[in-house]
């Protein structure tokens, strides 16, 4: 199952954080588009600076091979593991143009496919969201507090009632 990265700006405010139509969902994995035609791919995800570093590194590689005097079968070799790269590491890449743009990785999201993990995402997002930022939820796990101080509605200490059995055992040190 494919594994997607949730990239969001690097937030100077809360409207950018809450702008949540420009996260960016990235899938790890092999791209087969970025392996058959790696230049178009990585100009039609505007990766400019990985396109300039992929032509370079290609003109490099087609100037040693020459200066070697390879054959054509080592040129289309050596290109094709070229291509496996590209196709193999693209979301790498793309990942790291978003660091570089100041992005920050918001969370990891299992899918089978973008518009899954985009559900799934927000559904994790907003349930957490509306926890932080709810000021009614309050931890009502511990008892009230039983002061009682006049004009402030603490409730009354519970009444000492040592016969009471609750649930299954009796009081401790009782006699059996």
């Amino acid at each position: 199952m494919p594994v997607y990265t949730v990239h969001a700006p690097l937030a100077a405010s809360r409207e950018a954080v809450a702008a949540t139509d420009k996260f960016e969902f990235v899938r790890d994995g092999f791209h087969f588009w970025a392996f058959v035609a790696g230049l178009i791919w990585l100009a039609w995800h505007r990766l400019w600076l990985a396109l300039l570093g992929y032509i370079v590194l290609s003109i490099v590689a087609e100037v040693a091979l020459s200066m070697l005097s390879a054959g054509a079968g080592t040129r289309i070799a050596v290109m094709l593991l070229f291509a496996l790269l590209m196709g193999f590491e693209a979301a790498s890449l793309q990942r790291w143009t978003l660091s570089r743009r100041k992005w920050h990785q918001l969370d990891i999201v299992v899918a089978d496919d973008e518009e899954t993990a985009e559900r799934r995402f927000f559904d994790r997002w907003t349930a957490q969201r509306s926890l932080i930022n709810d000021p009614s939820a309050i931890d009502r796990g511990a008892p009230p507090p039983t002061r009682n101080i006049p004009g402030q509605p603490f409730s009354r200490p519970p009444s000492a009632a040592h016969s009471d059995i609750i649930g299954l055992f009796p009081q401790p040190g009782a006699s059996r």
